[in-house]
Parts: structure tokens; sequence; C-alpha cells
């Protein structure tokens, strides 16, 4: 196997999967490191605007040709039962991790080099990345791109400032079979957090959702939890009723930190989740990762195109394209989480809405972005 590669990705989720996709269609030599066999199921929420589509399609990946779900209604409910359903301004799919992440992964493998190892130590000295995996393999790289996802053990062999933080979250998620409208994303809030709906391939229901550690500890188990704290909500309850899960057991993610991230860090360029974490209540985490993963190609096959490495420029203009394209939704997001988890705030929220529909639409356009086109350069 080759050592030496223009672009060496570690992480191979959404980000990385694109990046790869990207950069290696512009004649770059990549190599993808992913801890995990494809394809797996993921902690996500499982629902992509449609802001994504045409770029998607400039790699040759068609979501809607393998049964993801075109959905363009929102419902969301305060715990009481209070609820809303809007027009959501640009609409979106559903497609779960595991159908879109082998869907990606397959293409890159095309052109690309995918291994299944996990990444231990990354050094960089003399404008040059060297990476090592767990079983002694080491690879080089002019430039790494990070992309391990919401919280990593790289973020504290890194040394990020949040990684020593902790964080009150963890999220769950489960498939079931269910009856549920196609085109639908409900979101539904309990005592603690607030809980995603939606379908995906397969006419199956994600359910995702958002937990205060302090509320969960509380209960004995997942299925305690969701009886006692979900089920308060009629629409839960009526949707745990009646559905089937299709996992053996929901997975789980803890710690999940929304505290603010850089973009690069000890040179490492970082897309997606890794660079930073809309909170999932807005829908958008999965348009994000995509859209950065085109942002950060862009500029480094600008840059390799130039035949000069000028690492400082390419870490300040991706800094400054990362911040100016997601910082305000970033913000956005976080004032509406604060609102969310307080019942009070969220039911005049929803009554003020109820009243004043044209809001909603306002607010939805704040956390998501304009549709991106093709493959640039």
């Amino acid at each position: 196997m080759n050592a030496n590669y223009n672009i060496i990705i570690v992480g191979g989720g959404l980000a990385g999967l694109t990046s790869a996709l990207h950069l290696s269609k512009n004649n770059l030599s990549v190599l993808v490191i992913e801890k995990n066999a494809y394809p797996n199921h993921k902690v996500c929420g499982e629902y992509v605007s449609n802001e994504v589509l045409p770029y998607l399609a400039s790699l040759n990946i068609y979501p809607l040709k393998h049964q993801a779900k075109q959905i363009d209604k929102l419902i969301l409910s305060s715990k009481t039962g209070a609820y809303l359903q809007q027009q959501l301004p640009l609409g979106g799919f559903g497609i779960s991790r595991y159908c879109l992440d082998h869907l990606l992964a397959k293409k890159v493998k095309e052109t690309s080099t995918i291994i299944e190892e996990t990444v231990v130590k990354i050094n960089f000295e003399e404008n040059l990345f060297t990476v090592i995996t767990s079983d002694g393999a080491s690879f080089s790289s002019q430039y790494v791109i990070g992309a391990f996802g919401k919280r990593s053990n790289m973020d504290k062999t890194l040394d990020r400032d949040f990684a020593s933080k902790k964080s009150p979250w963890l999220a769950v998620k489960a498939h079931y079979k269910a009856a549920f409208p196609d085109d639908v994303v409900a979101l539904h809030h309990f005592n603690g957090g607030y809980c995603g709906l939606s379908k995906v391939e397969n006419n199956l229901v994600n359910m995702c959702y958002l937990a205060n550690y302090n509320v969960f500890k509380t209960h004995k188990s997942i299925p305690e939890f969701e009886q006692k704290e979900l089920s308060k909500n009629p629409f839960l309850k009526e949707f745990l009723h009646q559905a089937i899960p299709v996992f053996e057991r929901p997975l789980t993610i803890s710690q999940i930190s929304f505290e603010t991230k850089k973009p690069v860090e000890n040179h490492i360029l970082m897309a997606g989740d890794s660079a930073g974490l809309i909170h999932p209540l807005c829908g958008n985490g999965m348009a994000m990762a995509i859209h950065s993963a085109k942002i950060l190609s862009e500029i480094i096959i600008t840059f390799y195109n130039s035949k000069s490495i000028a690492r400082e420029s390419l870490e300040k203009e991706y800094t400054q394209k990362w911040n100016a394209t997601f910082k305000s939704r970033l913000k956005t997001a976080s004032v509406l989480q604060k609102m969310f988890i307080r019942p009070g705030f969220l039911y005049v929220g929803i009554q003020t809405a109820i009243r004043f529909p044209g809001i909603v639409p306002k607010i939805i356009q704040k956390t998501h972005g304009k549709t991106i086109h093709d493959l640039n350069p």
C-alpha cells in the first residue's frame, strides 16, 4: 500500500467521504482512515436539507434514487401537546447514515483508498504530516483533514479546548416500523430534551433524541426513560405505543459538546462536526457537514493548482470562509436550544408562531444555507 498521499482524511463520515470524492475528482491522491467498517449505523437525525442535492449530484450521489423520503413539512410540539405545523421553505430528504455513508464510501473506493483502522497519532514536522494508526502503520501527506465527528479520542489527543469540558448531553437513536407521514420531520419536546422523528429508506422511522444527563440518570434504563419522560408528550406517547423497534438495542453517544470549535487546529483542517456542531433541533447537521467538505476541498484544490503550499494563507482562508458560512447559523441554533429546553419559553414560542406563522420560515432560513451547486473548481 502507498504510504504517501496528497491528502489524508481522518474519519470517514459525511464530511470525510465527501471531501475524498471532491478532491479525488481533481486528481489528488487521497487516503481515508475510518475506524469502523461500512456500512454502519450512527447516532444522527437523518434529515438533510435540500440545499446539498445539486452538489451531491455533481459527485454522482443521488439519494432520491435510493428511497430517500422527500420532506417538506415541520411539526413542532411542546411537552403539553401544544403544536404547530409549517411548510419548510426549502425542504429536505430523509435517509439513514447507514445508506448515505455506504453510497459515498462505495463511490470513494473507485478513486481513493479507504482503510479500516484507528488513528492514534498525528505528527506535523517540516511542513509534512505523519499519521500513525493502531497497527503501527505510518502514512504521510502535505495536508490532513480532521473529520472524526462529534466527539473522538483524537480531540483529547490533540488537546482541543472543548474536549476537557464535561457536557450534560447524550443522544439516543433507533429505527422503527411505525405509521408516520413520509413528508414530515417532527420535533417534540420532553422534560430535559427533545426528540426528532422522520422517515428514511425502507419505510422506516428514525427516532433520535437529545437528553440532559441529569434527567436521564434518574431512570434505570432507556425504556424506562422513554416511558416516563418522552411519553409525557402526547405525540411521543402515541408514536412509542405503536412503534416496533428494528434495532436490537438503541444506539447512544454521550458527552456531546456544543462548545465553540476551531476550524483549524495544529494545522489540521477540520470538517463537519469536528469543526462545529449545530444543535440537532435545527435539522441541518448533515447538510453542514457536506457543505463544509465542499468549501474545504475547493480551497485545497486552488492552493494545489497554484503550486504553492502557502499553508498559513490556506488555513486563514478556510477559517474565514467557514465562519462566514456557518458561524451565524450556529449562534441562532444556540439561542433556539436554550429556548427549546425550557417548557415555559417553548410553549409561548409555539403559541406565538401559531398566531404569526410567518416567523417560522425566517427562523428556519437562519439555520439553513442557500442551495449549493456543482463541483467548483
